[in-house]
């Protein structure tokens, strides 16, 4: 199936139980931005983490898994102190990082977001809580929304032991303070390689914002960021050509 093909396979695969709904998300579609941000998950106003890095100079990253890739990437693209968001594949080898091959969920892959980011402007820490908050429901497994399968987890890909303290303090800090109504299941993996997903993933939320799949899941998310940490809000988004370039 070519590039062009399969996205439009994940929508009829995922996430209409009927042609009349996708005709309905689609005239919504371009009316969006003046209406109220609705989707199938709300944000969660969270605390910030009690245990976070400091604040310095220099670049680092972080690797987020929660759901579809589109959305997770559209979110931290609009996150200040970030400087490029790549969509992509980890958990598993090199020679499985392939869309097809991942949506089996055989692969041990997670699809995730690579995030570069500045610690001067934005901390790991304001990392996890937008991730917690709005980009995914942390307390679901192996499964977000429409989308079903290990390759759909909540998973944390820690890049050393730093990062790995700080998530491990925070999910036990959210626990205790019950804000979620069931537990958070998200997983710390460590010692993982990420591998960039094909380029017609990449900036794909901000490049099909009528996309039924976009506007019914993951447009709200950009919405809630706006509305939730107005002060970590870009308008502009950081896509991954202009990054590159």
């Amino acid at each position: 199936m070519t590039d062009i093909q399969k996205p439009v396979t994940r929508q009829s695969s995922h996430v209409f139980r009927s042609a009349l709904a996708a005709l309905a998300l689609a005239a919504a579609g371009a009316a969006f931005w003046l209406t109220p941000a609705v989707s199938a998950e709300d944000a969660v106003k969270i605390p910030p983490p009690a245990l976070d890095e400091k604040a310095s100079a220099g670049t680092e990253k972080a690797i987020f898994a929660g759901g579809c890739f589109w959305g997770v990437q559209g979110v931290f693209q609009h996150v200040k102190g970030v400087t490029k968001a790549v969509s992509g594949y980890t958990g598993g080898d090199k020679d499985t990082a392939v869309y097809e091959t991942v949506g089996s969920g055989r692969t041990g892959h997670a699809e995730s977001v690579e995030i570069t980011y500045d610690p001067s402007k934005v901390t790991y820490g304001q990392l996890l809580q937008v991730y917690f908050s709005v980009a995914h429901n942390p307390t679901q497994l192996n499964f977000q929304g429409p989308d079903s399968g290990t390759q759909y987890r909540s998973t944390i890909f820690a890049e050393n032991d730093a990062q790995k303290k700080i998530a491990q303090s925070y999910i036990a800090q959210l626990d205790k303070a019950k804000v979620f109504p069931e537990p958070i299941v998200t997983t710390l993996e460590t010692g993982k390689t990420f591998y960039p997903a094909e380029n017609y993933h990449q900036d794909f939320l901000t490049l099909n914002p009528t996309y039924p799949y976009i506007v019914y899941n993951d447009l709200p998310k950009v919405a809630n960021l706006k509305a939730l940490f107005p002060a970590l809000y870009s308008d502009k988004p950081v896509l991954v050509l202009s990054a590159s370039n």
